[in-house]
């Protein structure tokens, strides 16, 4: 499915236009023709799904996809210095990606979407939009909350800061997970405000948790809620901002969701609203050290423990996974079965990419906005 196509000089035709079919007429290398480069361009393929050309201009490089693809070295136009390559992609994609030169990784020159200084995104024209996203570049800065709390927690032996943004003046709280992602790659600051102002979610409180070790923390350990309970929470309570714990949404991806379950499962006083994406319910302890972690019993440590049959009447829990994720699919689909069975209200949706936060975004906000009823 993912390889490059054929090399653009043996479909015939001159230089001048190589690359005309995805809109990008004069011959490669010139300055006119850097000048009108915008990439990534795609096309539709003769079997279904999209090529994509990518461009870059200069040294060898490769393309090295976020969880989708193995990296697809850039070939060399001529003696010139445009490297371009021309990747298959499947129906309803969006990817973050970056090029690798030498040991250095770069944002996409081309392309005005970024995720962070040196990362892009790249979405097939059939992915859907996600409103409330604004574009942001490579270079630009994302808004980060000026309130703060300095938490120096003795459950988790450490120190982080943790952000908090009122958005449209503050409410229930919305804990998100790999914070630090949501602040400086993807600006949730922005989306949330937007969001809220559009009259699509009440005004909340986010809390930007950073992650320290991640598989330690968002492991089904007790450690993370405990602490978020009995310290961090009491912290948020102290800066004045309105913050309604009471009306906690925990919001997590990848291992991050599987916490974000877990917490449900464990502690639903503290944790009765989830927004769940792409959650790794593949996990048991030990699975993340073994040279497949995905290869272990379907839904892992969670459908265990919803096997047993815990009351989850008072817990609502959107999942969302990847189109593209296509092993993670049966660890999910059973853990969603399982959480219906035992009372929760859920909701289960499917987002257009792979394993990324590129194509979490917009589940982010319509579940937050959902699991707050």
């Amino acid at each position: 499915m993912r390889r490059l196509t054929d090399p653009v000089p043996g479909r015939g035709g001159g230089a001048e236009d190589a690359f005309a079919a995805f809109g990008l007429p004069g011959e490669p290398g010139t300055e006119a023709f850097w000048a009108a480069a915008g990439t990534p361009a795609s096309v539709p393929a003769d079997d279904g799904g999209w090529v994509t050309l990518f461009l870059w201009r200069g040294s060898p490089a490769s393309i090295v996809f976020e969880s989708w693809s193995e990296p697809v070295p850039l070939r060399r136009w001529g003696d010139t210095d445009c490297w371009y390559a021309e990747v298959r992609m499947p129906a309803r994609l969006r990817v973050t990606y970056r090029f690798l030169a030498g040991d250095t990784p770069y944002a996409d020159p081309f392309n005005p979407v970024g995720a962070g200084g040196d990362r892009s995104i790249a979405a097939t024209p059939d992915a859907p939009a996600q409103p409330h996203w604004p574009l942001i570049g490579a270079a630009d800065v994302l808004p980060v909350p000026p309130a703060r709390v300095r938490w120096s927690s003795g459950l988790l032996r450490g120190r982080r800061t943790v952000r908090v943004h009122p958005a449209g003046g503050g409410g229930p709280v919305v804990l998100l997970l790999d914070g630090d992602d949501w602040l400086y790659l993807h600006p949730a600051v922005t989306a949330f405000d937007s969001a809220v102002a559009g009259g699509e979610m009440p005004p909340v409180t986010l809390v930007f948790l950073p992650a320290g070790d991640r598989e330690a923390e968002f492991g089904c350990g007790p450690e993370l809620w405990e602490a978020v309970r009995d310290e961090l929470l009491p912290l948020v309570a102290e800066t004045g901002l309105p913050a309604d714990p009471h009306r906690l949404v925990v919001a997590g991806q990848s291992l991050g969701g599987l916490s974000a379950v877990y917490a449900a499962l464990e502690y639903p006083d503290l944790v009765s609203r989830v927004a769940c994406q792409s959650g790794s319910f593949w996990w048991t302890p030990g699975a993340p050290d073994l040279p497949d972690p995905l290869a272990g019993p379907v839904g892992g440590a969670i459908a265990a423990r919803l096997r047993e049959r815990p009351d989850l009447s008072g817990v609502r829990i959107a999942f969302d996974l990847g189109e593209h994720e296509t092993r993670m699919l049966p660890h999910c689909e059973l853990v969603e079965a399982l959480a219906d069975q035992a009372g929760a209200t859920v909701r289960v949706s499917r987002s257009a990419s792979g394993h990324d936060r590129a194509g979490w975004r917009h589940a982010l906000l319509r579940d937050v906005a959902w699991a707050l009823g």
